[in-house]
């Protein structure tokens, strides 16, 4: 605040500005969840072999990757031998036996496809945000549901047709000639429509999730904000509203996860081994349902928010960090 009581003056950061606060954010979202899924998966194999051939969703808090067993042995990273007591223990004796660098296993197809797809999420929601504040008025409390439905669905729609390559080339090493082929192949047999299979279930979980998410932040922050007796939120807020409304917002749309999982890995048997033609989106719900009870689409809840939480958090409040450190520059220069 000024000595008048006024509202301080702020200097928009410029979109170039947004994309290197969201590139910031998420390559250090990236670096800081990823070993909590390496251990989870660690963990997992220890009570639940992965045999050669199967295939399992592995997720770093920014995107999930299908992950194929192709060792028969223990070189692959989800099945290397050790007997872990839980977390903490498994942390410890992978440091200790394999060297820190393990637990960043399966990092790099995170940089290179998931990066870019948050880039285009958060800055598409801050400039929808600006553009709707500018014609609707800065208190229009749908703002961000509107901006957060909409940017999600442009990054799912521009990542999607990428996600089914992704799978394809996990299904067996391809030249980029085979590659090119394939795809060649696939649209004159189904058309274009097809290179976005697998785009329902993954819009059914990240859009409302989104919606969700940024309504519930942007509300946690300004009730935060009052209740400091602060105008602008600190790190500390933004990290605390992006846990807390990422939470809700998983636990709502877990249902849509566990379909979208089921989703990918009988997409990547019908694509490698041609094991029947991977089931619709409810199709999958209902067998699910039959199977296990309601219950049953609601699997894996606590590990989905150890992941989720941390990952909005750090994601968000490295992000508006990013944006104050170019406000404050951008202020500077105008002075």
């Amino acid at each position: 605040m000024d000595p008048e009581g006024e509202r301080p003056q702020i200097c928009n950061v410029t979109p170039f500005q947004q994309i290197v606060a969201s590139c910031t954010g998420a390559i250090l979202t990236s670096l800081m969840v990823t070993p909590l899924d390496v251990v989870k998966i660690r963990l997992q194999a220890q009570s639940n072999q992965f045999y050669k051939g199967k295939c399992f969703v592995y997720n770093n808090g920014l995107m999930d990757h299908l992950c194929i067993c192709e060792e028969e042995g223990n070189k692959a990273w989800y099945k290397k031998p050790g007997y872990f007591r839980g977390t903490l223990d498994a942390f410890l004796k992978i440091i200790r036996n394999e060297g820190i660098k393990s637990l960043w296993s399966g990092l790099p197809p995170t940089l290179v496809m998931a990066v870019p797809a948050t880039v285009i999420y958060f800055t598409c929601y801050d400039q929808l945000t600006a553009l709707l504040k500018s014609k609707l008025g800065e208190n229009e409390s749908h703002i961000p549901i509107v901006a957060g439905i909409v940017a999600r669905f442009g990054a799912v729609t521009v990542i999607s047709p990428l996600e089914l390559i992704r799978t394809k080339m996990q299904s067996k090493r391809f030249s980029y000639k085979e590659l090119h082929q394939f795809v060649t192949k696939k649209v004159s047999k189904d058309g274009w429509i097809s290179l976005w299979t697998g785009w329902t279930p993954t819009l059914l979980r990240d859009v409302p999730f989104s919606a969700m998410y940024w309504y519930n932040y942007e509300l946690l922050k300004k009730w935060l904000c009052e209740k400091s007796g602060l105008y602008e939120p600190t790190f500390m807020i933004n990290f605390t509203s992006g846990a807390l409304s990422g939470s809700f917002a998983a636990v709502v749309t877990l249902p849509f996860d566990v379909v979208k999982t089921q989703k990918q890995t009988q997409l990547w048997m019908y694509e490698s081994h041609k094991i029947s033609m991977p089931m619709s989106t409810w199709a999958i719900m209902k067998n699910i349902v039959a199977k296990n009870g309601f219950s049953g689409l609601f699997t894996g809840l606590t590990p989905r928010l150890i992941k989720i939480a941390p990952a909005c958090a750090i994601m968000i409040s490295t992000y508006e960090f990013g944006k104050a450190f170019f406000q404050k520059k951008n202020t500077q220069k105008q002075q």
